[in-house]
């Protein structure tokens, strides 16, 4: 199963627990790469979205989607609080709710967004854009993007 492939299933209530369902149910694949744009855009990439995670006291779940075993779960409260209000209202507009909404689906997708890009437990040399460039179907494999490259591919997907 591919990146976003997983990040639906995540998002349509494939992830774990009741909360999964309710939060993030009806996104459409496009929202959910305009909302990853947004995320790694406004966060610093990949490593600035970990180190965000971490300074908020996520460090322990955060590290857990790094590594190879099971990803621990957040709750929206903790993510809400760890990425800041700015980013949240951002991630609320993306969505077209609120940011008790945003966080929901947050805490549903963060854990597997990042395990899905930090293969083998490492965070990538490329910051995660690779992979995200491989999700956009960039065929470039990130090769040679920075992250407002990414958040204008997004934007122009966001837009057809």
């Amino acid at each position: 199963m591919g990146l976003l492939d997983s990040l639906v299933s995540a998002a349509l209530g494939g992830g774990q627990g009741e909360q999964a369902q309710g939060s993030a149910g009806g996104l459409d694949p496009q929202m959910i790469m305009g909302i990853i744009g947004v995320l790694m855009n406004n966060a610093g990439g990949l490593s600035g979205l970990l180190s965000k995670l971490r300074q908020g006291g996520l460090g322990e779940a955060a590290q857990s989607w790094i590594g190879t075993g099971a990803n621990q779960p957040v709750s929206p409260d903790a993510v809400s609080g760890a990425l800041g209000n700015d980013l949240m209202a951002m991630l609320a507009k993306q969505l077209g709710g609120s940011q008790q909404q945003a966080a929901g689906t947050m805490a549903d997708l963060l854990p597997g967004l990042i395990d899905q890009l930090t293969p083998q437990g490492q965070l990538p040399a490329d910051n995660g854009l690779g992979t995200l460039g491989d999700l956009l179907g960039g065929g470039r494999g990130g090769q040679g993007m920075d992250a407002g490259a990414l958040a204008g591919m997004l934007g122009g997907l966001l837009r057809k």
